[in-house]
């Protein structure tokens, strides 16, 4: 039996197919697929579209305008490794993964400045591909996410991503440099930052672009101060839109790209985006510290941080026991070569496993140099300026010794993830950032908060302890009720708690289906309704990506948690 649903679904597929090159696809299996990424949602569209170039994307877009009556709206998506429900739709996707995942170009520049080069590329390269290319150049784009074996620019610009290097290097936001973006009207642009003679000339257009720089730039102006006092007092923050971080007042530049960062996806489709490139360090040593006590947290994480580490990781114990639980598997994903030598490289974690000596914490400071023996040197040096603190430590000897600490890290959400059998690895209250300098205070009040809860779900801590960044990934039951019942109450708990220590939500993961409704809790009124202003500049008619970063419904959220069997 054919369906109202399923005609009018493909009806559409079909138009679609009729006026773009690329594959239209509106199977059971393709919507199954995109219904999902790597959150707790299930959202499923009407049809998934590999757009062949700007053109078909241009098509789409015209066609959405066209038919206002089918309330038709656009998605984009690239890895689909989105832990907030971004890349989610019940109308259209745009898959760029397929064609629009080209690396242009790879430049080194003569430069004493950080930025060392750049690099032009699609939205669907996958990083671990744009790596390799960039590694050839001895360049690196640096504010990778832990997830970089499978993840994709797109996401990483959109989401305005960061990892265990932004301690040092900052979040992707420092280094777009410009993106090409098909906006409202079907046409590309370029934004850049630009100057205030620049800016002028663009405000005297009588174009979508024109009308676009004099309405935000009202905006803008108009609210200077009470932006800047909304900018959360973090090193990391995602959620929202960085109006704060446009315009300068002082010098009049107006660094638009610093708004499309983060946005995801909800001004425009990104086709092309240029990346500044720094030239990494070639050398690393890890000082490797086990906590057992958690009371001297913020005082040794501060004593660590004075000895400059180029990144400052940890997980807790329960991320260790997973890892070595499924030992076998987390090899697989660390692409190990010689599984069983590798394998020998955990004794020490196992004997400490075996009698019950697991720390509470375990910190990983990298120190960074151009040579083994000077980040070794540093590593030694910082070793020595804790030992005051008088907790275990070591200093890895190899890279392949640093690689597993590292891998441990980088790899709990994937091994959660797919171990999770009747659980589900449940990202909500995944990305909590606060200073350092409350970690002492807040981490034990923190434990209180979801004390209450401890015995409906599992969970693991780990994060970028250098930002005060967290994530905590609970493994639960969402096929019961009672449990899911958990999520809005714990997440409004933690935000609370968050916000009582002038923090943010979100640090790199974006808000999304998760937390785009809790937008207002953290910035008040005034700043949500110019986020809805600044939205309806670029896009009055909400046709990219709708409910994500403004008009957040908790309830749709919540009715789309992905549940099998109801018990």
């Amino acid at each position: 039996m054919i369906t109202g649903t399923h005609k009018k679904r493909m009806d559409i597929s079909n138009k679609l197919a009729y006026i773009v090159k690329g594959e239209v696809k509106a199977d059971e299996e393709t919507l199954k697929t995109y219904s999902r990424d790597y959150s707790i949602f299930r959202v499923r569209p009407q049809v998934v579209i590999f757009p062949k170039d700007e053109e078909d994307i241009r098509a789409v877009i015209n066609f959405v305008n066209e038919h206002p009556e089918e309330k038709l709206t656009i998605t984009c998506r690239s890895a689909g490794t989105d832990m907030s429900g971004g890349p989610l739709n019940e109308s259209i996707i745009l898959d760029f993964t397929r064609h629009f995942n080209n690396i242009k170009e790879v430049v080194e520049k003569d430069s004493g400045n950080k930025i060392a080069g750049y690099a032009v590329v699609e939205p669907g390269v996958y990083y671990r591909d744009f790596e390799k290319e960039t590694l050839k150049h001895n360049l690196l784009f640096p504010s990778y996410p832990a997830s970089k074996e499978l993840c994709a620019l797109g996401g990483i610009v959109m989401n305005n991503s960061g990892g265990e290097k932004s301690l040092t290097y900052g979040k992707t936001e420092n280094y777009v440099e410009e993106l090409r973006m098909i906006l409202r009207d079907g046409n590309a642009y370029t934004f850049r930052k630009l100057s205030k003679r620049e800016l002028e000339e663009k405000m005297r257009m009588e174009t979508v672009e024109g009308e676009i720089y004099r309405k935000l730039f009202d905006v803008l102006k108009t609210n200077d101060r009470l932006l800047k006092e909304a900018k959360p007092k973090v090193s990391k923050n995602s959620a929202g839109y960085y109006l704060w971080n446009v315009w300068d007042e002082a010098t009049g530049e107006f660094d638009i790209p610093k708004l499309f960062v983060g946005s995801q996806g909800t001004f425009g489709i990104l086709t092309e985006v240029k990346l500044g490139l720094v030239r990494p360090k070639t050398h690393s040593a890890l000082l490797v510290i086990f906590l057992k006590d958690l009371q001297v947290l913020g005082k040794l994480v501060q004593k660590v941080l004075d000895q400059k580490p180029e990144s400052f990781e940890s997980y807790d114990d329960q991320t260790m026991k997973f890892a070595l639980r499924f030992l076998p598997d987390f090899l697989k994903l660390m692409g190990a070569k010689n599984m069983v030598a590798l394998g020998l490289q955990f004794l020490p974690e196992f004997k400490m496993l075996v009698f019950g000596g697991l720390p509470k914490l375990i910190l990983m400071a990298e120190f960074a140099a151009n040579s083994q023996e000077e980040a070794q040197k540093r590593a030694r040096e910082a070793k020595e300026a804790i030992k005051e603190f008088k907790v275990p430590m070591r200093v890895t000897k190899n890279q392949k010794e640093l690689e597993k600490y590292f891998s441990i890290r980088r790899q709990s959400f994937a091994l959660l993830h797919h171990h999770a059998q009747k659980l589900t690895a449940t990202a909500f209250i995944d990305d909590i950032v606060v200073n350092p300098e409350h970690l002492p205070e807040f981490l034990p009040r923190l434990s209180e908060a979801i004390k209450p809860y401890s015995k409906k779900m599992m969970y693991t801590i780990a994060g970028h302890v250098g930002d005060g960044n967290f994530h905590i990934i609970p493994l639960m039951d969402l096929n019961k009720k009672d449990i899911r019942d958990v999520i809005p109450k714990l997440e409004k708990k933690v935000h609370e708690l968050v916000m009582e220590y002038k923090g943010s939500i979100t640090g790199e993961h974006n808000d999304g289906l998760i937390r785009t409704p809790y937008l207002g809790d953290m910035y008040g009124r005034e700043i949500l309704e110019l986020f809805q202003k600044v939205k309806e500049i670029f896009d009055p008619d909400y046709i990219f990506n709708p409910g994500k970063k403004v008009k957040g419904d908790l309830a749709y959220s919540l009715a789309h948690i992905a549940v099998e069997n109801e018990t």
